[in-house]
């Protein structure tokens, strides 16, 4: 690996969770009162997001939506089979409850996750029918169509999911 590739690499992982950090500041200041300074998160969140992706795609790793749909499969996989199960098991040996309730609710969405873009890889290129997304604000459950009643992992309401569209 060239030391630019490193450089992009880590460039990459800095400038997304910056854009995270930024967006979890931005409804910090909402809830104070600060919406002047919500909106300098979501403007810098935004910006770090431009970097993160045009790093992202210097490295190569936008490739067709073929290719995007396994690599998001195979990663969502991956945190749904080894990395949550092996985070839980030290969160809780450690006993550390905040830490066994976000993992908890990580590991049970990236299985669903993993389902959705199996499906949508294996429908890719046929006329298939258009929805919309809605995600549980949280615990990240993500469901298509319409929101549940209830959210199945973490019983928040139907009115508080974030509809995509």
């Amino acid at each position: 690996m060239t030391k630019s590739l490193e450089d992009l690499k880590a460039a990459f992982a800095g400038e997304s969770q910056a854009n995270r950090k930024y967006v979890a500041f931005a409804r910090k200041a909402d809830q104070e009162g600060h919406p002047q300074v919500a909106r300098l998160f979501r403007a810098a969140a935004e910006a770090e997001t431009v970097h993160a992706i045009n790093h992202f795609i210097a490295m190569g790793e936008v490739k067709s939506t073929a290719e995007n749909l396994q690599t998001a499969v195979a990663g969502e996989h991956y945190e749904a089979a080894t990395m949550y199960p092996d985070f839980l098991k030290d969160a809780n040996a450690e006993d550390d409850k905040k830490a066994i309730r976000t993992f908890s609710y990580a590991l049970e969405v990236e299985k669903i996750h993993e389902q959705l873009y199996t499906e949508a890889l294996a429908n890719l290129g046929k006329e298939t029918e258009e929805y919309d997304y809605y995600v549980c604000p949280v615990c990240g459950y993500t469901h298509p169509r319409n929101a549940p009643e209830r959210c199945p992992i973490c019983n928040a309401p139907a009115e508080r999911f974030i509809h995509i569209k």
